[in-house]
C-alpha cells in the first residue's frame, strides 16, 4: 500500500516521534507505515486521516489499484 504519511507529516514539520505519540503507537510503527513495510490497521488508519484533516483514501492507495488504472 502506498500512503502520503511522510509528505503529510514534513508539511507539519512533525517528527516521527511527535506522529506516533499523537497515535499511541511506536515511532517504528510510524518508520515502517511510511516505508511500506507495514499496513496500518483500520482503526489506526482512521485516525491518522482524523488528524491530518483528510479522507483515508487521500492518505492511503492501493498499489494494485494503481497499477491497474495505469494499463
Amino acid at each position: 500500500m502506498e500512503n502520503r504519511l511522510r509528505v503529510l507529516r514534513a508539511e507539519r514539520k512533525w517528527s516521527q516521534a511527535f506522529l506516533a505519540e499523537q497515535l499511541g503507537v511506536s515511532r517504528q510503527s510510524i518508520n515502517a507505515i511510511e516505508t511500506g513495510k507495514y499496513d496500518p490497521s483500520l482503526p489506526l488508519a482512521f485516525a491518522i486521516a482524523r488528524l491530518f484533516g483528510q479522507s483515508i483514501e487521500n492518505i492511503f492507495q492501493d498499489e494494485a489499484a494503481n497499477s491497474e488504472a495505469a494499463e
